[in-house]
């Protein structure tokens, strides 16, 4: 492990900051982070607040006044990554989600309450999804072997078998609390005892079991007391909603037996279940002033002994041996330095090997390690079953500042802060944890886990990662932490060639995705970073595409099976005339009618579509530079065509309505302009329109493309978002240093900055990614910025048409590239 930021807080008072209250923190499948501080004011009045960053631009934090009038105590994130619940000590839990549908713009419409009774325990319900990684099949070539759904049912289903939404609560009288979100917007909450004896409970977590039940752990703190289990179950009935319990066989710590050892340990600090859908596997810590040990236990049937008695006089019994659930231990460790906070693994792994005792490649991996963050500062990697420690991390090292040259630090004295919050990210490869200063601290936790790995063999576990966060959607920006800019080349063509062994139908679904994917690996390395442009742009044209294909109606109802942009795409492939106008005699030109407004509405995308081919041709004499962008386009016979029918469609549109024809700035009034470079696109094209390798363009072509800008005017075209994030900037050993609420001034990439078009100056005019609108040096309007690639487009859309809203609404919660919106400020001059 090691560090790779730090961020903390421009320096508080003494006297504003209470170390002394729990904090809770979450991390979101989508590489959100939200964790809580609680701050006194000139008053002595604490608020309650809770903080919302991206790991991308931490320093950009969202902090709420959550309204919570006590501590709070727990944080969870919904399995979509978009939705956050909060609840205190009062009994009050609020359900958070974004408003308009920006990362860095909560709000608070619903929550349910049980008043004056402390939450302990907070989790969503379970939605009925699970998927298994299989690593001993990491390198099996179909996604279904890598990746399998586990049968596993929702906690409550509606109609039709539809999970239902809705969190459980426990609280610290040992209440359970169930609160169901209706598709109508309400609210049904119940309220149930644990069981008929009520007791305190000061440490609870909650499970699923592949039934559809809940498993709920509960103690009541003292290591002398048992830990008790209860299986909840939660139905309708009548519109009302319905919590049944029962009592599950408890356990009685291990250290707590032995005579010796009986009072070394007198409190149960920590009670997890090692994974959410995981209720047969629980860990437990037991702690004094000074020292912790850590136990993890697990439910197993076995087999009631038969008396021998029984066994003679019927035979038969021996067979039909009862069965029972029971805890045993699975591990234990020594005594330790007292634990100040436990992180567990969200990474479903399953092994085929079970024997703790064979030392195999795949049991070091992330999703077999949780963490534990002890008093003396240090943080520890354990196995999850055998609690053997893996990796170790101590905060000893100061980072760097990144506003300042790094100049030797005095060594500094007294005692290590710790860890009072910490999370694992979704694959393990990240942690972050909050101190009592309120400092975030963020890690990269290697893929061997402290074991030295070949490079073969990090690329193959980086690359089955990738692969996982490419199958659920999850963000993947953890794994860049660990890409190095010399893996970048191979990890993207391992990507490209693990998605082509894909069905047909699987790819199209990835397609975008794995473009994506791409996109963000190329960021990292200074000899890849044009490839970023064509992605980007490729995931534009796509996009592009699809809108304007979907606009497209069939002249009559009853038309057969193919669609009007199907039968586009088929006539442009099949017919390679160079007179655009021969073209268009070969499609039916009523199914392209569409209203006049609309038409208009779409100029720019329309004026996009034809400065790029115009851009790209003119490129073309200069292909044997890989360091120009659009270099790729020049050998991709897939994206050629798409453009050839879109010019297509866009010369019809034309006739109807020029006024929405890109406009070309040319030499010569009587010169067609789009048709010159249809018949140049077309040409280009039939050089790579198979799937063998490209021919090589002749030297006419070349020629005449040589002439474009003698022809026509060539405009810049604004290739790559300028994006401000961490990743690609994080150098190994070498952690940065920021603050909440300050951007900092990152160092730049330096063969980037030199490359012609790819990055804007301060005060250059900046222009909506989305739209291709012109918005000014210095926007008026509120504009939005994608968390991972920067894209930049207004908040609010300036136009009514509806086939503009059509194309806006595809991005109104995620950017191109998948990332999420993030508010920008306006900028002033």
């Amino acid at each position: 492990m090691d560090l790779a930021y730090v961020c903390e807080w421009e320096k508080w008072p003494k006297t504003t900051h209470c170390p002394s209250v729990p904090l809770a923190c979450a991390w979101s499948c989508r590489n959100l982070i939200a964790f809580t501080t609680d701050v006194r004011n000139e008053d002595q009045d604490l608020t309650r607040t809770i903080h919302i960053l991206d790991t991308e631009h931490p320093w950009d934090v969202h902090s709420i006044s959550s309204g919570h009038t006590e501590a709070i105590t727990c944080l969870e994130w919904d399995q979509s990554g978009s939705r956050l619940l909060s609840a205190d000590a009062d009994g009050q839990v609020k359900c958070w989600s974004m408003a308009e549908h920006l990362a860095n713009s909560w709000e608070s419409l619903v929550g349910s309450s049980v008043e004056g009774d402390p939450i302990v325990a907070l989790s969503w319900l379970h939605n009925g999804v699970k998927l298994a990684l299989h690593v001993e099949k990491s390198g099996a070539s179909s996604f279904g072997e890598k990746f399998s759904r586990v049968k596993f049912s929702p906690s409550l289903t509606l109609f039709g078998g539809k999970p239902m939404e809705g969190w459980i609560a426990v609280t610290v009288s040992g209440l359970v609390t169930v609160s169901l979100l209706k598709p109508s917007g309400q609210v049904l909450t119940s309220t149930e005892s644990l069981c008929r004896l009520r007791g305190r409970v000061a440490l609870a977590d909650i499970a699923f079991t592949g039934g559809g039940n809940i498993v709920v752990a509960a103690a009541d703190g003292s290591s002398a007391s048992p830990v008790q289990f209860y299986k909840v179950c939660v139905g309708v009935v009548s519109e009302k909603c319905r919590i049944d319990t029962e009592i599950l066989p408890s356990l009685f710590m291990r250290c707590t037996t032995a005579l010796s050892r009986k009072d070394s340990f007198p409190a149960i600090t920590h009670l997890k279940f090692l994974a959410r859908d995981m209720s047969e596997q629980v860990l437990l810590c037991a702690s004094s002033q000074t020292s912790s040990l850590v136990e993890c236990w697990s439910l197993r049937k076995e087999g009631l002994p038969v008396n021998n008695v029984f066994q003679q006089i019927s035979p038969a019994v021996v067979d039909k041996q009862p069965m029972i659930l029971k805890w045993r231990i699975l591990s234990a460790t020594n005594d330790l330095d007292r634990v100040s906070a436990v992180a567990l693994p969200k990474l479903p792994v399953s092994l085929t090997n079970t024997d703790l005792k064979v030392a195999s490649d795949t049991q070091f991996y992330p999703g077999l390690g949780l963490a534990l963050a002890f008093q003396d500062g240090s943080v520890h990697i354990v196995h999850r079953l055998s609690l053997q420690t893996m990796a170790v991390f101590y905060s000893s090292a100061a980072p760097r500042s990144v506003d300042e040259p790094a100049i030797k630090r005095p060594r500094t004295t007294g005692p290590a802060v710790h860890f009072k919050a910490m999370q694992l990210s979704w694959t393990s490869l990240a942690l972050v944890g909050i101190d009592n200063h309120g400092k975030l601290s963020l890690l990269r936790v290697s893929p061997s886990m402290g074991h030295p790995l070949d490079v073969s063999l990090a690329l193959r576990h980086l690359l089955f990662l990738l692969e996982y966060c490419m199958v659920t959607g999850y963000d993947w920006w953890d794994v860049l932490l660990h890409v190095q800019p010399a893996m970048v080349p191979s990890l993207v063509e391992r990507l490209h060639e693990e998605s082509t062994r894909q069905s047909a139908a699987l790819q199209q679904v990835l397609s975008t995705r794995i473009l994506a994917m791409k996109a963000s690996l190329c960021k990292l390395s200074p000899c890849t970073v044009t490839r970023v442009c064509d992605y980007h742009t490729k995931l534009f044209l796509i996009a592009v595409s699809s809108t304007l294909k979907s606009l497209l109606r069939p002249h009559f109802l009853n038309t057969p099976d193919k669609s009007p942009g199907d039968r586009l795409a088929e006539v442009c492939a099949k017919i390679t005339d160079v007179d655009i106008d021969k073209v268009m005699i070969n499609l039916k030109t009523e199914e392209f009618v569409l209203d006049m407004n609309t038409l208009q509405a779409l100029q720019q995308l329309l004026q996009w579509v034809g400065d790029f081919v115009l851009h790209l041709l003119a490129s073309l004499p200069n292909q044997g530079s890989p360091l120009r962008p659009g270099h790729s386009f020049l050998r991709d016979g897939a994206s050629l065509g798409m453009l050839r029918e879109l010019m297509v469609v866009t010369r019809i549109w034309g006739l109807l309505k020029p006024s929405c024809l890109p406009v070309y700035a040319a030499t010569s009034d009587t010169q067609d302009s789009m048709a010159l470079l249809f018949r140049l696109l077309t040409k280009l094209w039939i050089c790579c329109r198979d799937e063998g390798p490209a021919s090589e363009p002749d030297e006419a072509l070349v020629d005449e493309c040589c002439l474009l800008p003698s022809q026509l005017l060539i405009p810049g075209l604004d290739w790559l978002p300028v994006s401000d994030g961490l990743v690609s900037r994080l150098q190994p050993k070498q952690p940065l240093r920021l603050q909440f609420g300050k951007a900092p001034t990152l160092p730049g990439n330096a063969p980037t900055l030199q490359l012609d078009g790819l990055v804007r100056a301060p005060g250059q005019p900046k222009i909506d990614h989305l739209r291709r609108l012109h918005l000014g040096a210095y926007p008026t309007e509120e504009c939005k910025a994608c968390t991972r690639c920067g894209c930049v487009t207004m908040l609010r859309s300036p136009n009514k048409a509806t086939a503009v809203k059509q194309w806006e609404q595809r991005w109104i919660k995620n950017c191109l590239c998948g990332g999420l919106w993030r508010r920008l400020p306006l900028s002033c001059p």
